[in-house]
C-alpha cells in the first residue's frame, strides 16, 4: 500500500465523516473508492464506489472511521486535492477540491487539466 505521507490527498472533517456513517452500515473491511476515469462534460471525471477489495498499489487514507482507497492511476490526477462533504441548500455530495483542475462542471464530478 502506498504510504500516504507521500501524497497531499487529504480527507477534510465533514468528508470522514460523512464517509463513517457510510460505512458504518456496511459490512467489516469496506472502504469509499475514489477513482478518475475519462469521460464527463469537463474530459475526466470522478467515480466514487463502495468497495471491500484493496490492491497493493491503492493509497488508503482512514480517519476518525473513514476509509478511501485510491488507484495508483487515478492519484496523479488528484494530488493535493481536498476531499470534501458539503451539506447546504442546495444539497449534499462529495466535492473534491483539486488544485490540478483547470476547470470542472456544475454538477463538480468532472474536471479538466
Amino acid at each position: 500500500m502506498t504510504d500516504v505521507s507521500i501524497t497531499t490527498v487529504t480527507l477534510s472533517d465533514s468528508a470522514a465523516a460523512r464517509i463513517a456513517r457510510i460505512l458504518a452500515a456496511e459490512p467489516d473491511g469496506t472502504a469509499l473508492r475514489i477513482s478518475v476515469s475519462g469521460g464527463g462534460c469537463s474530459g475526466f471525471q470522478y467515480g466514487f464506489d463502495l468497495d471491500k477489495e484493496r490492491s497493493e498499489d491503492d493509497l488508503v487514507l482512514e480517519r476518525d472511521g473513514a476509509a478511501v482507497l485510491i488507484d495508483s492511476i487515478s492519484l496523479p490526477y488528484m494530488e493535493g486535492s481536498v476531499i470534501d462533504f458539503v451539506d447546504d441548500m442546495i444539497g449534499q455530495s462529495f466535492q473534491i477540491r483539486n488544485p490540478n483542475a483547470t476547470a470542472s462542471c456544475g454538477c463538480g464530478t468532472s474536471f479538466s487539466i
